[in-house]
């Protein structure tokens, strides 16, 4: 399946690029050899493959959560623009 020119402009529209003539060109050169890559991947025999979500096994690579002490309140609001007693203030967003 080739890509037309015109494919190649309407997907850049959809991204809202604006390409010039010579981009259009080079890019739909370029996008249709990217399709050629995955046409030549459908012809791989996978039958025997198992799906998955990564090529290698992953691990959870968080720390485990540990309880300590915090910041005291003064502190971590110490350089607010603007703060109450207790919270951060900032303009509403979403009305009153």
């Amino acid at each position: 399946m080739a890509l037309s020119e015109q494919d190649v402009q309407s997907v850049a529209a959809l991204a809202r690029l604006e390409l010039s003539a010579d981009e259009l060109i080079r890019m739909t050169e370029q996008m249709n050899q990217i399709v050629d890559y995955v046409a030549l991947l459908e012809e791989v025999e996978t039958s025997d493959v198992a799906p998955m979500a990564h090529a290698l096994d992953v691990a959870n690579v968080f720390a485990v959560d540990e309880v300590r002490p915090s910041l005291p309140r003064d502190e971590a609001l110490a350089n607010a623009p603007s703060r109450d007693d207790e919270c951060y203030r900032v303009p509403p967003v979403l009305g009153e």
